[in-house]
């Protein structure tokens, strides 16, 4: 038994050794490069979208004022409820304009009765006048006195007709058709002609407007794309505006810009805009908030990239791209609106460039990447790709048919490239 003991002191040394040799050669080794997945730029027309906070207003709105003064008898409408033009609102005691147009008509009477007496006399006149019986200024005088009658007669129809005026105002009407308010006063309250609280107000909303306004800043830069050629605007005269409600829905009815201000508002430096909507369900409500996606005109040479291939901070946006030799390296960009799942990048991207769209989280600037094979799955956060379903579409790709921001798929959004 004794030579068998320098025989396994040698053989356990042996493998000690082996074991030893291994994990060295291991803790040297490099590990190799994170797998990712690209998509390769391309340039397309992609639908330039601008995005403003606005505000829901009235399409038309009237304020109901009493015109003349008196004591409120009835209100006679349905607060919150839709009313035509013409229909009754409130009635004001007409006792007293009752009596205003009396006595109008009996003086106005009387002013007939005084001008037919004065015509009456100059009939009288006119034949005594050839015969001398009457002066020449005893006739003037009668003439005179027809022209002063008549001028009664019209002064007295004036009043006549101010009093009617005055009867009739003491029953408010509604002005416009709509959907009428909150009443202001109740019955038995004193109403004056030149109060400064309306009685009550009506607002269309079948049809809104939609306010909001543009930085004098970014309207420059509109400008300079418009005048460069990097942005076409179309049809000036029929600009779509899509609106996103409070809930982030989008309302069904696209508008139109119906006006656009010149000048820039010195206290908000800002040019407002307005856009028109039809509003069948009354969705819209006046004061809203609402955002506003205004479709301005087209890029011939827009570029699009996966949401998910962009970093965002507070510096603003950034990708990271594969250059020479496999190399990533990252890439500040602007970006505009976000267009279903893509971004649109302003600058900062030209075509031709490898954006890395998944495995990002593993890289950092400067370190080489592999890149993976196209068609394969998008590679995990943790170096190892994750398992699907059968016949399930690998992430952030789109199905066959689906159509990218714009109206056309991005290019190379579903090959990967390699050197």
């Amino acid at each position: 038994m004794r030579p068998l003991r320098p025989i396994l002191s040698a053989s356990l040394l042996l493998v000690l050794a082996g074991c030893g040799g291994g994990a060295d050669q291991q803790q040297g080794g490099a590990p190799p490069p994170p797998e990712v997945s690209v998509m390769t730029v391309r340039s397309q027309p992609v639908t330039n979208v601008v995005e403003l906070p606005g505000r829901v207003q009235a399409f038309r709105i009237a304020e109901v004022r009493s015109r003349v003064d008196g004591i409120v008898q009835a209100r006679v409408f349905d607060e919150g409820s839709d009313v035509r033009a013409g229909a009754v609102l409130f009635r004001i005691d007409p006792r007293e304009f009752r009596a205003t147009l009396s006595g109008a008509r009996a003086s106005l009477a009387r002013a007939r009765a005084t001008l037919a007496n004065a015509q009456a006399v100059v009939r009288r006149y006119q034949p005594l006048l050839a015969d001398g019986a009457v002066s020449r200024q005893e006739y003037d005088a009668a003439v005179a006195a027809v022209r002063t009658a008549e001028a009664d007669v019209q002064q007295n129809a004036a009043q006549v007709e101010t009093a009617q005026l005055g009867l009739g105002y003491s029953t408010v009407t509604a002005p416009i058709s709509g959907r009428v308010g909150r009443a202001a006063v109740t019955e038995g309250a004193y109403v004056t002609a030149n109060q400064a609280e309306p009685l009550t107000r009506i607002e269309q909303i079948d049809r809104v407007y939609v306010n909001f306004g543009q930085s004098s800043s970014d309207l420059l830069n509109l400008r300079q794309e418009i005048s460069s050629g990097r942005l076409n605007l179309g049809n000036v005269n029929r600009i779509p505006v899509n609106l996103i409600l409070e809930d982030g829905t989008v309302y069904g009815n696209a508008g139109f810009i119906d006006f656009f201000d010149l000048s820039i508002d010195e206290a908000t430096g800002t040019a407002a805009l307005r856009a028109e909507f039809t509003n069948p369900g009354r969705m819209l409500i006046p004061g809203q908030f609402v955002r506003a996606r205004i479709q301005a005109g087209t890029r011939p040479g827009g570029i699009v990239v996966p949401q998910r291939a962009v970093q965002m901070s507070t510096q603003g946006g950034s990708v990271m791209v594969v250059g020479r030799n496999n190399v990533a390296e990252a890439r500040p960009v602007r970006v505009g609106d976000l267009q279903g799942g893509s971004w649109v990048v302003l600058s900062g991207l030209r075509e031709g460039d490898r954006v890395i769209v998944d495995g990002a989280q593993k890289v950092q600037p400067g370190q080489p990447v592999r890149i993976a094979a196209p068609g394969g799955p998008p590679p995990s956060a943790g170096g190892r790709a994750p398992t699907r379903p059968a016949g399930q579409a690998a992430p952030g790709t789109q199905a066959p048919g689906a159509n990218a921001p714009g109206g056309t798929a991005p290019q190379g959004t579903s090959s990967a490239q390699g050197n």
